[in-house]
This record gives C-alpha cells, sequence and structure tokens, in this order.
C-alpha cells in the first residue's frame, strides 16, 4: 500500500501531499479556466475556477492514488453546447490539464536543481515527480481520463458518448492492467526519465 509506505518518512508523506495538492488543483483549474476562455461557463459557476484542493478531490480517485499511486480529480463540468467547435474545443479543455502538470513539473524541476540537497529540494523533486504521472497517467486515452477526447473527433460524437457510459469499467480494468502488465513499467519507466529531466539528473 503506497500510504503505508510512504508514512515511514514523514518528509516524503508531506512532500506526496503537498504535491498531490497542487497538482490536481492545478489541473482540475486550467480544465475549468480554458473552458471559460472556450465559452463554456459551467466550471466557473460551479467554483471549479479555484485553486482549493477540496473543490477538485474525487473520493475514489484521491483513495486509489493514496493506495496504488493512480488516480484523478473530480472531473470539471464541460457543456460543449457553449463551444463554436465541439469536439475539438473539448480536447482543447482537456489537454489543458496534462499541459498544466508539464508546467508545474518544469517550474518545480527548475527550483528543485537551484535548492540542490536537503528537505525542500525533494519536496520539491516529489512535487515534480506527481505531476509527471498525473500528466502521463491522463494522457491514456480511456475514459474518464483526458486523453479519451481524442477519441470524440475520431469517432464523432454519438460513439464517443456510447464509449463514455463505460468509463467506470474501463478505468478499473485499466488500473489492474497497469499492475500486471508492461504497461505498468512502462508508465513507470516513463515518469523516471521525465522526472529526471526536470531534475537535470
Amino acid at each position: 500500500m503506497l500510504l503505508l509506505h510512504l508514512s515511514s518518512n514523514i518528509i516524503v508523506l508531506l512532500s506526496f501531499l503537498i504535491g498531490l495538492a497542487i497538482a490536481i488543483s492545478i489541473h482540475e483549474a486550467s480544465h475549468a479556466f480554458v473552458a471559460n476562455l472556450l465559452g463554456d461557463p459551467t466550471a466557473k459557476y460551479q467554483g471549479r475556477m479555484t485553486l482549493n484542493p477540496l473543490a477538485h478531490l474525487d473520493p475514489i480517485g484521491t483513495i486509489l492514488l493514496l493506495l496504488v499511486g493512480f488516480g484523478w480529480g473530480k472531473p470539471v463540468p464541460v457543456n460543449p453546447q457553449y463551444f463554436s467547435r465541439p469536439a475539438i474545443d473539448e480536447l482543447l479543455v482537456a489537454l489543458a490539464g496534462p499541459a498544466s502538470n508539464f508546467l508545474i513539473a518544469g517550474v518545480f524541476g527548475l527550483f528543485a536543481q537551484i535548492a540542490g540537497t536537503g528537505s525542500f529540494a525533494l519536496i520539491l523533486a516529489v512535487v515534480v515527480q506527481i505531476n509527471v504521472l498525473l500528466m502521463l497517467f491522463n494522457l491514456i486515452p480511456i475514459p474518464p481520463l483526458d486523453g479519451s477526447k481524442v477519441f470524440r473527433v475520431l469517432l464523432g460524437e454519438r460513439a464517443f458518448r456510447l464509449l463514455e457510459l463505460y468509463s467506470l469499467p474501463l478505468i478499473f480494468g485499466l488500473l489492474i492492467i497497469l499492475q500486471v502488465s508492461p504497461l505498468g513499467n512502462a508508465l513507470s519507466t516513463g515518469v523516471s526519465q521525465l522526472t529526471g529531466f526536470f531534475l537535470g539528473v
């Protein structure tokens, strides 16, 4: 269990919780911000254009993050009827989350390189790693993850909405596959390499 492993080192546990709050809050707020920018105020009116992590934590996604290291935030409500290009604009809204994690990882990675060593540098490094993990995980094209929105462009509205009906079994199936197949190792390798790139190691 990831949480029990982290609890053996209070600095690492603190770093994980801080990184989780930062990553999910900015990720979800970015969805809301871009949706509002493209004409959909739904998330704004529901209080999702905020960096308050309590507005963005999904109970199941957060528990899974603590238990197995993979999870998600509370989905930001999007009403494509507000968009001038529904499929493309919804894809842009979806990609805003992983893009924000990329930027956070870059900024905190730079700070970590400046900090050098010590507890503060460790906290920064963990924040980078969590943002890289959240970015790569959410780019997997499985509903309800952000990467799945590409199928709306490729398959059309009707087929994509049908696929979305199976979001819950698909995501739990993905979590099982990540635990027992080479895909999980590939994701871990990608996270490690990209984290190392941002940290300059």
